[in-house]
């Protein structure tokens, strides 16, 4: 295979860029090597568990403890994070227990009349992050980084209490961040699970193979529904975007576009200076200034929802952490038309140009705890055109619908299973 001067190039950012000076750092893990998947010590992966996070993640059966009677049983971990919008919502905000509908991509999912107003709704106060390479940033958990014992939550476990934010007190447990927002998404997502649960689901046999080692007390339990998604999680990575292929040896999987904006990524705009991770992810904190989600027409309406606007800072109380919020990845940014925790940007140029201009547009941040390396990237504008083709584009992996289940043990429609969603997913009798 001929191997052009730009691929040569590239090739030598890439390794200035890595750690290890290697190409192969940014080679995602595939979804069964279980051996090289970054998980939790205390959640080992296992296919059996796999399986059974895969159909729990969908599984609108355990949706038992709805605001309304209406909502019973039909909404999901998925009607948030809908596989076809890329693990995201296919809105600006996601609906779980209250709304009704889905659409194709979840983008016409709405408030169901019977819920009276924002409260009574599980929604987010912030745009939720997608779930996908989430292996590669779960240590620390959240936009803020709350969740997880360990790591950059290190010094902070006097935080680690309901009366900083309720549920922060299952950081005690040990888990790292993700099997721990699990555990808590479990209870604030209006969940239940227990023996009968399981059985009338059909979902006994599946904890059996996952957990052989737990008393069957304790072995349908929420915390191992928590454990079982978060393995399932950790597997749904982008392996197959062109940037995995090119990283892989096919240099004909990206387009000289691609290419170039790939170069430019990582040499004069220098994105992994945040994006430093193999998911192009991280577990640092940063402040850019842009708008909050509660500056758009959104349900948010509760001081706790608006508590995720201070970011960081919020969970450490310290003042300098405030408006900081964590490097989420880069792969399948073209999903859903909204981009940042407030879902400020409506499209991915837009995000460029952004950090191109390095102008906060969110008034309300402080200047002295903007990042330092947030100022202007000095890109023209068919560079901006080569970094945005290349984000869209070379790291969008197109099938991550292979991720999601044909059908659930239960038999139940999903991502949701209003009667709306049913008519909507061919699931009426």
């Amino acid at each position: 295979m001929n191997v052009s001067n730009l691929d040569i190039k590239l090739e030598n950012n890439i390794r200035a860029a890595s750690p290890d000076n290697t190409i192969d750092y940014w080679i995602l893990a595939d979804s069964r090597d279980y051996t090289n998947i970054p998980q939790d010590p205390k959640n080992p992966l296992s296919h059996e568990k796999v399986e059974l996070g895969k159909n729990l993640f969908f599984e609108t059966g355990i949706a038992l403890d709805p605001q309304y009677e209406i909502g019973k049983e039909t909404y999901s971990c998925s009607s948030c994070h809908i596989a076809e919008s890329d693990f995201k919502p296919g809105r600006m905000q996601g609906i779980g227990d209250g709304g009704v509908g889905t659409g194709n991509r979840g983008e016409s999912r709405f408030k169901s009349d019977v819920y009276p107003d924002a409260a009574s709704l599980d929604v987010q106060g912030i745009r939720p992050l997608t779930v996908l390479n989430v292996a590669y940033s779960a240590k620390n958990t959240n936009w803020n980084g709350s969740f997880g014992s360990g790591n950059v939550n290190e010094g902070f476990e006097h935080r680690f209490s309901e009366d900083v934010d309720e549920g922060l007190s299952l950081n005690k447990l040990g888990f790292q961040g993700l099997e721990t927002q699990l555990m808590e998404g479990f209870k604030l997502h209006r969940m239940k699970m227990n023996p009968d649960i399981a059985d009338t689901l059909g979902y006994k046999p599946f904890f059996d193979a996952a957990f052989p080692d737990d008393p069957e007390d304790n072995r349908y339990s929420p915390k191992n529904v928590a454990l079982a998604i978060a393995a399932y999680l950790r597997t749904i990575n982008t392996t197959e975007a062109p940037f995995q292929k090119w990283l892989k040896g096919d240099k004909y999987a990206m387009t000289e576009q691609e290419k170039r904006g790939a170069l430019l990524f990582f040499s004069k705009a220098n994105c992994t200076a945040c994006h430093a991770g193999p998911a192009f992810s991280d577990t640092r904190f940063f402040a850019v200034g842009v708008n909050n989600l509660d500056a758009l027409p959104t349900f948010v309406d509760e001081p706790r929802a608006r508590n995720k606007n201070f970011g960081r800072g919020f969970f450490t109380g310290i003042k300098e952490d405030l408006h900081k919020f964590k490097v989420p990845t880069l792969y399948n940014l073209t999903g859903t038309p909204f981009y940042f925790h407030g879902s400020s940007k409506r499209e991915l140029r837009d995000v460029v140009e952004y950090f191109n201009k390095a102008i906060p547009e969110n008034s309300d941040v402080p200047e002295e705890v903007i990042a330092t390396n947030f100022k202007p990237l000095g890109l023209s504008s068919t560079e901006v055109d080569d970094i945005t083709i290349f984000l869209g584009n070379a790291l969008d992996d197109p099938n991550v619908t292979r991720y999601k289940p044909d059908s659930l043990p239960s038999g139940n429609c999903f991502p949701n299973n209003d009667p709306v969603s049913r008519q909507e997913n061919g699931c009426i009798e």
